[in-house]
């Protein structure tokens, strides 16, 4: 009997902890406006959702999982889940991103006086002489024996480099799906079929169907090349993900 209990109890502990668990939660901006189109992204398991219009989002996850919410304009956020967000709703505020006013240089207009207006925007001849003379020393190369080492001096040994460590991605894949929504607008997916709020998750479906991507994260640029690329790639996955869940 009491082997029976042990089962039986280890059974239902088994259940407890792996039934999946959902996260639900509501987004609104710094002034509580309801924010719909927000991409929340599980970090452990990678899956994506969008909140609706009334920004409410909901997600599988448990205790511990990192979730990132990501809208264009608006700061991201990072946000672990505690143990109160699985038993009640998690409140998301986003932040507008601050943009900065480029440095506006202001130059002092003519001023009708021919003496004066000449020294503002005509060099004088001998200053023009000296930067031309200094164009024609710096275009100079240098004689080797001025840098060469003297007689008695320690001289550092040429070699192979080291690595210091595993250089970051200037991108993630978060900021090449922004880049390629901007690059090719909405009007593109729209006219493939994909509906304005899953344009997000069919980029993403792109990525993980094999698109190539290491050189564009590495160095934080996607050329027209690289979009063209993807665009022949979209050709070869758009008709699997318009298929039936179970067909994919």
């Amino acid at each position: 009997m009491k082997l029976k209990l042990f089962f039986f109890l280890s059974f239902i502990f088994f259940i407890h902890t792996h039934a999946q668990s959902y996260i639900f939660g509501k987004i609104t901006s710094e002034n509580g406006a309801e924010m719909e189109d927000v991409n929340v992204i599980n970090i452990r398991t990678d899956e994506i959702v969008v909140s609706n219009r009334d920004g409410h989002f909901m997600i599988s996850g448990r205790q511990g999982d990192e979730l990132r919410f990501i809208k264009a304009g608006y700061e991201r956020l990072m946000r672990k889940v505690s143990q109160e967000n699985v038993q009640s709703p998690m409140n998301i505020s986003l932040v507008r991103q601050t943009i900065q006013i480029p440095e506006v240089e202001v130059k002092q207009g003519l001023t009708g006086n021919l003496k004066i207006d000449s020294k503002l925007y005509n060099k004088p001849k001998k200053v023009e002489k000296l930067l031309k003379d200094m164009d024609k020393y710096m275009a100079q190369k240098s004689d080797p024996r001025i840098l060469a080492a003297k007689p008695g001096e320690f001289v550092q040994p040429k070699g192979q480099g080291f690595s210091i460590g595993k250089v970051k991605d200037k991108w993630d894949d978060v900021d090449l799906m922004q880049y390629i929504r901007a690059s090719l607008g909405d009007d593109y997916f729209t006219n493939l079929k994909i509906e304005k709020p899953l344009i997000d998750h069919f980029i993403y479906y792109v990525f993980a169907g094999g698109f190539e991507r290491k050189k564009i994260l590495k160095y934080g640029f996607c050329s027209d090349a690289d979009l063209n690329r993807f665009q022949r790639f979209v050709l070869t996955r758009i008709s699997s993900y318009r298929a039936p869940q179970t067909k994919r």
